[in-house]
Formats: C-alpha cells, structure tokens, sequence
C-alpha cells in the first residue's frame, strides 16, 4: 500500500513558529491532539501524519502572516480545506503548521451581468449554489463531496458536470496567492480570456498547495438551464455500457452528465438508498436545456442505448426524482461500505480515452476478480474516468498487498492506454511514484518550477515530486 513518506523535522523552527503564531492568533491556533489528527489525512489508506499546529486564519493578509512567520523559521506549511481528499494532500510528513482556511468562507462579490463570482477559499461547493439559486445562477463543478473551492482549485477537481462544463481548471478566472515567501500575487483580471504573459492561474490550479496558498478565487458561474432531464438506462454489460457512453458522445449530444454505475454498485445503492433498478450496469444521464432541447437528447441517447441492448430505459423531468436518483449517486461510498460491514473504503482512480474505456472498465473489473478483492466500480464515464472503490480488512497484511498491487496494475494500466493514473483525485503522497511513469521528464521542469517558487521547500512538501 501507498506509504506515508517521513520529511526531517526542523523542531526548534516548529517551535519557533508556534510561539510566535500563538502570540498572533491566541485560540485560533490549536495544538490540541484530536484538532492535530483531524487535520492529518483520514480518508486513504496512508498512515496520518499530523501537523504540530493548526491555525484559522480569517483573510489574506492574516495567511501572509502565517507564510512569512513559517519562511523565517523553515516551518513546513499544508493547506486545509474540509479535508476531503483522497490521496494524502493534508498529510505532515515534516510536521509543520495546517492552514485551516474554514473561517475564510465569505462571498465577496456576485457579477451575474458578466456571469462569475468571487469567493474566499472556505467557501463550499453547496454553500456557494444555495446562494447562487435566487439568481438562476449555479456554479457547476460537482465532485459529490461538499469540498471547500479552494481545494477544488488546488486539487483540479471536477465531478459529474465535467462532460459538459469541464473541471476547475476551465472554471477558474483568477486566483488571489500568497506565495512561499508571504508575497501575496494576483494571478489575472476577471475578463475571460487573456494573452497577458505566463498562465499562472493553470500553474496555481491543480498545484495541490506546492506552490501557493489560494486565499480567493474568481470563478465561471452558468446560468440555471431551463429545463433539466434526467435519465436511467440498464445494459446486460458494462462493455455494452461503455460502448453506449462513447457512440452519444461521438453523436455530439450535449449531455451534462453521464455516469456508469457497475451491477456491484446497483445492488449496494438499491439497498441503500431503496431503490428498485435491474441489478446490472446501468447509466445515469442528465440533459440541461430548453424543454424541446432536453426531450431530444432524451430522445437520442434512448435511440443509442437500445442499438447496444439498453433496457429498463426511463427518462423524468421531475426534480423530486431527479434528486433521488442523483443522491443515490453521491451517496454511492456509502452504500458501498454496506456491502462489506467493518472494511476499509480505498477509493482510487483513472482516466483513459473514452475510445479505451471499455477495455479498461473491463480489465479493471477481471482484475480485481482474479486478485479476490471486492472493488465496486463507478465513474464519470462521459470523458473516460472512473473509480474503483476498494473494500479492505486492513488487518489482513495480504490483503493489504493485494490491493497494493491492484492500484499499482490499474495506475500501469491506464498509463499504458494514453491514460493518466489520476483523473481527478490528484498526486498527493499517494500516486507519487506513477507521475514519472506517466510525464517522463516534464518532472524536471516541475521540480525546476517548484524549487524556483518555493526554494526552501515548505509548502506541503512531500506531495506530487519524488523528492
């Protein structure tokens, strides 16, 4: 399994830094055991490694502190946002201060004429579209987790939107940093394009916290469709799936979202989430737009599905089911873990081209068979990525092993179809060793960026270069 990597600690800097933050932030910096360990990685499989301090800073200027404070004493600092990433990003590997950036939840300003917002890190998915609603306004990107934007930024989320509206990294129009010397920079203006030197928004974006602290975020917003159609369709196999997703694809319908969910997941979500569906794959869609719009993408992709053995099809324009058949999605780790009560959920993930999908949903699901490990598989199969779901007894050394083994084939294997061994899930600590695999020596130049940028190494060190 992906181990924690261990970093030299600089104890009397640690120290050092503590004392002085204290005396700046009094109660809003915490060295408390449960507050350390809540902020240490808890949603991997990778050992938590805690920080020796979280602070809650409430703006820019106070993370500036924060930055200068650590680079005066070479203090590691990690960013924290909910702490719902997958790979180990929030780890301390060299102990070191936790930016918590909860407190830093404002909205700061709404321009619904030029369609983005502008927000403070903390700010949630959820909490910005609850906000949004009254204006027919949404901001798309969905990776189910009511993550902070900020992480979403720093980890280039995405999520079931992804097919229709892109990720973060087509979503982000300027970001505010603080960078490792304190220095606070803006990385573009709100127009939405710019031939103005360097993209140092795309450098920031999907960073993972290496290069900078994301203190505000200027972000695409959509306007809410007129109509939005939802619907279900089972195939006998995830083959005939997969090829169902690539010809409505190759058919140009502008679907909003599209995602398989394997017979394994269908049992665990009918159990879950009581529902009633053909225990076999089966492919969730939504169309966004005018009313006669969505009926004819309804349309179409029925026509498709049927061409490749789709049954049970049903489509609904009704929100209350549309919700339903959406949160049995979101809620799908969940269900999951029911299957095998007591076992740990590994979640990992791949993205191939959608020509390959098939192949490699296959492959990914004969394999796991072979190796005797039980690994429900879901995905945003609309631009080739999905998720195994790996459910261990991580007491059973072997079949720890096991499951090593597998996401290290799966990483391989996708690497080997043109593919990248993180769709959305990002480096961390835990795919570092496919990242050479997969970009050769483009590593160089990322290790050049980040020692030119952070040439002490202390943001969030250890995560994405082999040191």
């Amino acid at each position: 399994m992906a181990q924690a990597i261990s970093l030299p600690r600089n104890e009397a800097g640690i120290k050092a830094a503590i004392s002085v933050l204290k005396q700046l932030f009094g109660d809003r910096l915490q060295t408390s055991d449960a507050i350390r360990e809540q902020h240490g990685h808890t949603t991997t499989w990778i050992n938590n490694q805690m920080p020796d301090a979280v602070v809650f800073p409430a703006d820019t200027n106070e993370v500036s502190q924060i930055v200068k404070c650590c680079a005066e004493y070479g203090v590691p600092i990690i960013p924290f946002g909910t702490g719902t990433s997958l790979e180990g990003h929030v780890n301390a590997p060299a102990g070191g201060i936790s930016v918590d950036t909860t407190q830093m939840n404002q909205i700061l300003a709404v321009h619904a004429e030029d369609l983005d917002v502008v927000v403070q890190p903390g700010v949630t998915r959820e909490q910005l579209n609850t906000f949004l609603r009254d204006q027919g306004l949404f901001f798309p990107i969905d990776p189910g987790a009511n993550a902070s934007l900020g992480g979403m930024a720093a980890t280039r989320a995405s999520g079931t939107n992804a097919v229709r509206y892109g990720t973060m990294k087509d979503n982000v129009l300027a970001l505010e940093v603080v960078m490792a010397d304190g220095q606070i920079i803006r990385t573009a203006q709100r127009a939405k394009k710019s031939s103005a030197g360097y993209d140092m928004t795309r450098l920031m974006v999907g960073s993972e916290g290496t290069l900078g602290l994301i203190t505000e975020l200027t972000l695409k917003l959509q306007g809410i469709p007129e109509a939005v159609s939802s619907a279900r369709c089972s195939f006998r196999t995830v083959d005939d799936a997969c090829r169902a997703v690539m010809m409505t694809i190759q058919y140009g319908i502008p679907v909003a979202r599209i995602e398989l969910l394997d017979e394994l997941s269908v049992k665990a979500a009918n159990a879950y989430s009581k529902l009633e569906l053909p225990e076999t794959p089966l492919l969730l869609m939504e169309f966004h737009g005018s009313e006669a719009g969505v009926a004819e993408q309804a349309e179409m992709f029925s026509s498709i599905a049927e061409e490749f053995g789709g049954f049970d099809t049903a489509t609904t324009t009704s929100t209350e089911e549309r919700n339903k058949l959406w949160q049995a999605r979101h809620d799908m780790y969940w269900a999951c873990m029911q299957i095998r009560p007591g076992a740990k959920g590994i979640s990992t993930d791949v993205c191939v081209p959608i020509s390959r999908l098939a192949e490699c949903v296959g492959a990914a699901q004969e394999k796991a068979d072979a190796l005797g490990l039980i690994a429900p598989i879901v995905g945003h199969v609309g631009d080739g990525n999905f998720h195994a779901l790996l459910l261990i007894d991580m007491d059973n050394a072997e079949e720890r092993a096991r499951a090593d083994d597998y996401v290290a084939w799966l990483n391989q294997l996708a690497i080997s179809m043109d593919g990248t061994c993180t769709g959305e899930h990002g480096i961390g600590q835990g795919k570092r060793p496919y990242l050479k695999v997969e970009l050769g020596e483009t590593t160089r130049y990322m290790a050049a960026i980040k020692a030119a940028l952070d040439p002490d190494n202390i943001l969030n060190p250890g995560k994405i270069l082999i040191d």
